[in-house]
């Protein structure tokens, strides 16, 4: 029990922060103010992360600057996987450019969506926040507790939106893969087996927001939705001017 107390006081924490959010949006959301203090407290986590997606962006464009270099390695060392692999981690390293930097943002929301979770699926902190609606739907519930009512198309439109920006977020991802490749840039490990298998999973993990969602409750659902369509919005904003700048080339 001791090894969940952690997780208990995020959560309950988490049901203070939504519970007076929803108190002040009540006057303005009704029956969905609960609903909407999910969204803005997703906000304000993807806000509190910001700098880091900042870094992870500058990063990004350190390395699509190494590409010349990166190319010159790979003419170099082609004959020598290991040495090449040593020599572009070198330079990633020396550049202030880590290849998996990337990653941060992702892992440290995955503590905020579990928090969510316990929240909705236990009570854990607030169980009068499980018997919450959204268009009727309680924000506890899971599409494996049945499709009566109004449960199909509150579900419905939600999964509608994940699978929008699911392949939105895949077709960008496969475009920008393509073009980094056609520069000459690329993850360190010299083109080899393992590049092309991240190649070809790269693009299908934004539909992996699709299948936790078939089986998480309505408030997880809520917090995908948001995040995801958060991280759509700074992909379009913050990474336009680099996936043009690469299409030039």
């Amino acid at each position: 029990m001791l090894a969940f107390a952690p997780l208990h006081t995020a959560a309950s924490a988490a049901a203070a922060v939504v519970t007076w959010l929803a108190d002040a949006l009540a006057p303005l959301s009704g029956g969905a103010a609960t609903a909407a203090a999910i969204v803005l407290f997703t906000v304000g986590v993807r806000l509190l992360i910001s700098p880091l997606t900042l870094a992870q962006v500058r990063g990004e464009r350190r390395r699509a600057a190494l590409a010349p270099a990166v190319r010159d390695l790979q003419r170099r060392y082609a004959d020598d996987p290991a040495r090449l692999q040593s020599e572009l981690f070198a330079l990633y390293r020396q550049a202030g450019a880590s290849p998996v930097a990337g990653c941060l943002p992702a892992l440290l929301q995955a503590p905020f969506f579990m928090v969510m979770y316990r929240l909705f699926a236990t009570g854990d902190g607030a169980p009068e926040l499980v018997g919450e609606r959204l268009a009727g739907v309680p924000l506890g519930w899971h599409l494996g507790d049945g499709l009566a009512g109004p449960v199909p198309a509150v579900f419905g439109v939600l999964l509608a939106a994940l699978l929008a920006l699911a392949w939105w977020s895949s077709r960008r991802t496969r475009r920008l893969a393509a073009a980094t490749a056609g520069a000459g840039g690329g993850v360190p490990d010299g083109g080899g087996p393992g590049a092309a298998v991240l190649g070809r999973l790269m693009p299908l993990l934004p539909y992996g927001t699709v299948l936790v969602a078939l089986v998480v409750p309505l408030a997880a659902v809520l917090y995908l939705v948001t995040t995801t369509a958060w991280t759509a919005l700074e992909q379009g904003v913050l990474r336009r001017p680099q996936v043009a700048a690469i299409d030039k080339r």
